[in-house]
């Protein structure tokens, strides 16, 4: 009786399972197999790339098209840091010291920017939000020509500004000393178009009644933006550090167009180490190590960044 009653208990549990799934696809399955395609072509490229350069960064993997590998531990990770003289950590040191200038710069310009155009007529906003984002929709190798073209140590922009004042002409992209700071001087002076479209909406989205209020209470302009705009806009301030972080430390195409052979390691970022060891060298296991280690410091800065900015602001 024991083992007819389990049987038959273990029938109603098989049952109530298939009538709980049908009651979920009954309500949800429309849903779900509208997403179905976007859900296949993330796994297939994006999810299991990513999955499968993570098992190769375990193995010593050779080029060839018949997978090879052979499993190797933490050597890869170990070899990043300490193949070619170690360059890999000084691509990590200018890699920090760009996104640490970059984003600081990018956050303050577009606060600057936002904040005299928001201020402004509709038509007047209209056209500098046009023009400011101008930038956003050219490409970044585009912008690196152009900087390239600049920055030129015989007939560039820049050195002709200095030659009418009489002074010497400067190796701003051949110089090992400098040439970092040119990089990231280019990114600086480039309008951080995304920033400005983003913390305008944001300011314009603040009810005016906080700002009734303040002059009322006598705040000046500079004191209602310390005091009311920028604390209502910080979930874009964090959104904004985030996204300009992650593309700063992804730096490669700027660094690859306007930097010639020959400069040696000053101009390293991580990125083209793991381009130089991927895709030049081959050496698949120790670029994959390279590219995680990557995800783990953008992991680890955006942590700190949400933990230090969030807030819950609500009006």
């Amino acid at each position: 009786m024991s083992h007819i009653a389990l049987e038959k208990q273990t029938g109603q549990r098989q049952r109530g399972v298939v009538a709980s799934l049908r009651r979920f696809f009954k309500a949800y399955g429309w849903g779900y197999a509208f997403i179905l395609p976007s859900m296949l072509v993330f796994a297939i490229f994006t999810l299991a790339p990513v999955l499968w350069a993570l098992l190769i960064s375990f193995q010593s993997y050779d080029y060839t098209f018949i997978w090879n590998g052979k499993w190797a531990g933490l050597s890869n990770y170990v070899h990043a840091f300490t193949t070619e003289g170690g360059v890999f950590g000084q691509a990590i040191k200018n890699t920090l010291y760009y996104t640490v200038i970059t984003v600081t710069a990018n956050i303050l310009i577009a606060l600057i920017l936002s904040s005299l155009i928001q201020g402004r007529s509709k038509p007047w906003r209209t056209f500098f939000l046009s023009a400011f984002y101008l930038p956003a929709v050219t490409s970044v190798v585009i912008i690196a020509i152009t900087w390239r073209w600049i920055y030129n140590s015989e007939y560039g922009f820049l050195n002709y500004i200095l030659g009418a004042f009489h002074l010497a002409a400067v190796r701003w992209l051949s110089d090992p000393n400098i040439v970092l700071n040119s990089i990231t001087l280019s990114t600086v002076l480039t309008v951080p178009a995304t920033g400005v479209v983003l913390f305008n909406a944001a300011m314009g989205s603040i009810p005016t009644e906080y700002y009734e209020a303040a002059m009322l209470d006598g705040a000046g302009p500079l004191r209602r933006w310390w005091h009311i705009t920028l604390p209502l806009i910080r979930p874009t301030t964090l959104y904004l550090v985030v996204l300009y972080t992650i593309a700063s430390f992804e730096v490669f195409e700027k660094v690859f167009v306007m930097v010639p052979a020959g400069v040696g390691d000053s101009a390293q970022v991580i990125v083209t180490q793991i381009y130089q060891n991927g895709f030049q060298q081959f050496r698949y296991g120790l670029a994959s190590a390279q590219a995680f280690v990557l995800f783990l410091m953008i992991a680890a800065v955006a942590l700190v960044q949400f933990r230090f900015l969030r807030s819950d602001v609500e009006y």
